[in-house]
């Protein structure tokens, strides 16, 4: 079985070495590449084969949401876990609309880390479940809503939202239109209170009609 290659990407060298040190204490995990910025990822990208990327959120030249946009249209493939740190909730939902698979703390456990890398690798995706409480409670009018008001259909569609499917491609993957699915996503925000995608994952996460 190949390595799982990975691309470390993030403005503190010192951060970028000792979570290279991290993954090099198990075997099938290779870092492959390291970027200070977005713009300098980029570069690296095309020549550099890679399965997941760590990209940190807050960086400068180009920050994270804009490197993750550009590098997921290129790479659709390609999975990215944003490192992230308490404080930044804010950016989150940028992040998410931008393609990020995964939300991993700078301070995560090293089993957390190797977890977040295994279940995006997999198809899935990773939040870190401090995160996720965190989230939550700075999230407003969520807190009274019940899965129970989704239909079935509405939850298939949030899971594809989870899933970081497009409209385009849920229909594709129900066998419905687009326009359906635009209408459904409507429903599911109303129904739920959410104002944005970040913040339906947090739901969807909540309520385990996902796992972490």
């Amino acid at each position: 079985m190949e390595d799982i290659k990975i691309i470390l990407v993030d403005d503190h060298a010192l951060f970028r070495n000792g979570l290279k040190g991290l993954l090099s204490m198990r075997d099938g995990y290779r870092v492959v590449g390291e970027a200070a910025d977005g713009e300098e990822f980029l570069r690296l990208l095309p020549q550099t084969a890679a399965d997941v990327v760590f990209m940190d959120i807050a960086m400068p030249k180009m920050g994270g949401a804009e490197a993750t946009r550009e590098a997921v249209a290129r790479q659709h493939d390609l999975k990215i876990i944003c490192l992230s740190m308490f404080g930044d909730e804010s950016y989150y939902s940028r992040m998410v609309e931008a393609g990020a698979k995964g939300f991993l703390l700078k301070d995560s456990s090293v089993d957390e880390v190797f977890g977040a890398i295994d279940a995006v690798v997999g198809g899935g995706s990773y939040f870190s479940e401090a995160l996720i409480t965190s989230i939550s409670h700075r999230m407003h009018g969520t807190g009274g809503h019940s899965s129970d008001e989704l239909s079935s259909r509405e939850i298939e569609i949030l899971v594809g939202i989870c899933r970081g499917l497009s409209n385009q491609e849920i229909a594709d993957e129900l066998y419905i239109s687009k326009r359906t699915v635009d209408a459904h996503r409507a429903n599911i925000l109303e129904k739920t209170g959410c104002k944005n995608t970040a913040s339906l994952v947090v739901y969807a996460i909540r309520h385990h009609l996902v796992e972490l």
